[in-house]
């Protein structure tokens, strides 16, 4: 496809991943069915309960943009988005806050999210949120590291999020939706059982590349596996 096909196309695919499957897919756990269910994965999984959810923030490049430049320059020093990520013990992703300039700190970004705000209203329950402040022994630590994880993971996934895959070059009211989009994706994988390990390569050797037709084969059966 060549890359005046792509632009065209890219931000009407953008939009009806957003408004047709952000909600379906991206979802944070706010009943208290919904926060049983969280919660019994991770002591499951890390057996420490009580989670309802592991919070972290990742920095996504962009080019520098040219209203409020200076905001989006990061603690390493480079133009970004600082990204806020809860997933589940699945490394399903149960919200992504994509629009806070890179010189925000991650505790502002929480304290002002829309679930920061909810759960500061009293709609955690007996829940909470684990986050990187809050780490105090081993299990924690083994819990955290479950939404590192998923970070990799998603970073992994669509290269666009990662820094080995250059920079977004557009305005950030887009790479936010590009970001949104790409964790609807996300979760899509994984509930359909298509699984990156963060460990290995993002990109297989072109030699052990998949033939065109299985390319093809395989983008069909997830497509009908969505509209089933």
């Amino acid at each position: 496809m060549s890359q005046p096909s792509l632009s065209r196309i890219l931000p009407q695919v953008i939009e009806a991943i957003l408004h047709v499957l952000s909600t379906r897919y991206i979802s944070y756990p706010f009943t208290a069915d919904e926060q049983a269910r969280v919660k019994g994965e991770f002591v499951r999984s890390f057996n420490f309960p009580g989670v309802i959810g592991a919070v972290d923030c990742t920095h996504i490049a962009l080019r520098a943009p040219s209203v409020d430049e200076h905001a989006y320059v990061n603690r390493k020093n480079f133009h970004s988005l600082n990204v806020q990520i809860i997933c589940d013990a699945r490394m399903q992703l149960l919200n992504v806050c994509s629009k806070w300039p890179g010189s925000t700190h991650d505790s502002f970004i929480l304290r002002h999210s829309r679930v920061g705000l909810r759960l500061e209203a009293g709609e955690s329950g007996d829940g909470w949120l684990l986050a990187e402040e809050l780490r105090y022994n081993l299990a924690h630590g083994r819990t955290r590291s479950d939404v590192e994880r998923t970070i990799g993971l998603l970073k992994g996934r669509w290269r666009c999020l990662d820094a080995s895959g250059g920079k977004l070059l557009y305005k950030p009211e887009k790479v936010t939706r590009i970001i949104l989009a790409c964790g609807v994706l996300h979760n899509i994988a994984l509930r359909h059982g298509i699984r990156m390990d963060p460990q290995e390569p993002p990109n297989p050797p072109p030699n052990e590349a998949p033939a065109p037709a299985d390319a093809v084969r395989r983008r069909r059966q997830l497509i009908q596996r969505l509209v089933d």
